[in-house]
């Protein structure tokens, strides 16, 4: 056994043998077991081993930084949504109040003196019209003007043929008279009879400052291309800032809503009428009375068939508050009214081709093209005359 006893006698304590199994020596301990604890001191504390909840993900106490982060900025959302979309809807539902104004007259075109307040437009075209406007004496001479005690006519010359000399191989006659009174604002109430059209024609009725195009703005009331089947337009050109998509009541269709005279080659801001509102179904009804407010709240145009004239314009006291929906509404909720618009002389012409209806004439179903029907057909503008009862304006007291 060498070397495994040794010879200090044993300390008390729990006695030991060995055994041998076939594995070797195994030492056989016999007798109580250790202390694990001494029994002198207290017993170390026992930990609580009650039920504690869980942290509340509803107590703010605690939530971290990214939360708080987060509900800030969803309140901030909440706020903003809360503030402008009442601010936005109330911008969108924007209108004037066109309180009712008394109106006056101030001034009439009628009888054998229509054409006496007008200054006559001689020369080319501004707008690259295929026409030579003749001066007061030459469209008398042609019987191009002329007026009697209830009708006055304009229109387009049909003597000049192929074989005339002059012929009509630079541009017809025709006329464009304007008003030698300039407006600034007032009712406007225009008796028409008879609406020109035909291929290659550009007919208008309008208003407009001659010598300050586009600066003092353009007011079209009567206006229509070639054949006219499309029906009247009415339509605002500007210079900037003049927008028209905002709240509007008109029973006409908007067609673009952009005033100023830069954008879509001056489209200006236009509103068609139903096709019965200009040309053949216009003229076969009789025509009817056009009327047009201008004042700081916007400007409207109205278009009353001759069957269905308001009392109060007959009887020479027009009241716009009674007339209903206007045909075309132009509010001055996005556009400055009197700084759009100023010294307006009332025109009236008969253009063809040109910009506007050469530009659309090959999609017009007329023949040829524009410039060379215009000049060898003249029997095709017998229909292309103006014909006028009077023109009435008053102005608000």
């Amino acid at each position: 056994m060498g070397g495994r006893y040794s010879s200090t006698p044993p300390k008390a304590g729990p006695a030991s043998f060995q055994v041998r199994d076939v594995y070797g020596d195994v030492e056989m301990v016999s007798g109580p077991p250790p202390a694990y604890y001494s029994t002198q001191g207290p017993l170390p504390p026992r930990a609580d081993m009650s039920y504690q909840p869980a942290e509340s993900r509803w107590n703010p106490r605690y939530w971290r930084k990214r939360t708080w982060a987060i509900i800030v900025a969803v309140l901030v959302v909440i706020i903003i949504i809360a503030v402008v979309t009442p601010v936005e809807v109330a911008k969108a539902n924007r209108y004037p109040n066109y309180t009712r104004l008394n109106y006056s007259l101030s001034d009439e075109y009628s009888g054998t003196g229509f054409f006496d307040k007008f200054n006559y437009f001689e020369g080319f075209d501004p707008a690259q019209g295929f026409v030579h406007y003749v001066p007061k004496e030459r469209a008398t001479q042609l019987n191009l003007t002329y007026a009697s005690a209830d009708t006055a006519i304009l229109k387009v010359d049909t003597s000049v043929g192929p074989g005339s000399n002059p012929d009509a191989s630079t541009g017809r006659f025709s006329v464009r008279v304007e008003s030698k009174t300039q407006y600034n604002d007032g009712l406007f109430i225009f008796d028409v009879k008879h609406t020109p059209f035909g291929c290659g024609t550009w007919p208008a009725l309008w208003f407009v400052d001659p010598a300050n195009w586009p600066d003092h703005g353009e007011i079209d009331v009567m206006e229509s291309v070639n054949q006219a089947t499309d029906g009247n337009q009415m339509t605002l050109h500007t210079t900037n800032q003049c927008q028209m998509n905002v709240k509007r009541i008109m029973s006409g269709s908007g067609l673009t809503g952009d005033c100023y005279n830069a954008t879509d080659n001056n489209a200006g801001c236009g509103v068609r009428g139903p096709a019965d509102s200009y040309g053949s179904s216009y003229n076969d009804a009789q025509g009817g009375i056009m009327a047009m407010e201008w004042r700081n709240e916007g400007i409207r145009v109205w278009q009353f068939g001759r069957n269905g004239v308001p009392a109060d314009i007959t009887a020479r006291n027009p009241d716009p508050s009674t007339w209903g929906t206007a045909a075309a509404d132009f509010p001055n909720t996005n556009c400055d009214i009197g700084s759009h618009f100023k010294n307006q002389s009332i025109i009236v012409n008969i253009d063809l081709c040109g910009q506007y209806a050469g530009g659309v004439y090959p999609q017009s179903g007329c023949p040829s093209n524009c410039t060379d029907y215009v000049a060898n057909n003249p029997q095709a503008f017998t229909n292309a005359f103006w014909e006028f009862g009077k023109f009435e304006v008053y102005n608000a007291s």
